[in-house]
């Protein structure tokens, strides 16, 4: 098993639950930072608002920094349970 390899999220059960777990991560970062930048560009109009914009920005920064870092986490998910699905596989023939 190596890393980012398109058929590492079917190789068992397991992987296919850790794989849609982690895209629905996936998608709520991805929907708060876009969400986050919407609402201070609109924000930014205001000169009211426009500290709380830029905590938008910050915050939405934040989460498009998180996408990146949910996927390398679940790939070494993916090698931390491979080695002992490898395991019961062999233990079984």
């Amino acid at each position: 098993m190596s890393f980012f390899a398109p058929g590492n999220a079917t190789r068992s059960d397991r992987h296919r639950h850790i794989y849609a777990l982690y895209e629905l991560a996936y998608t709520l970062a991805d929907v708060a930072a876009a969400g986050l930048f919407l609402v201070g560009s609109i924000m930014f109009f205001y000169e009211t608002l426009q500290t709380q914009a830029i905590w938008c920005f910050v915050i939405g920064s934040a989460f498009f920094a998180l996408k990146p870092t949910l996927r390398l986490i679940r790939e070494f998910h993916y090698l931390a349970i491979g080695d002992i699905d490898d395991l019961a596989r062999r233990a079984e023939q």
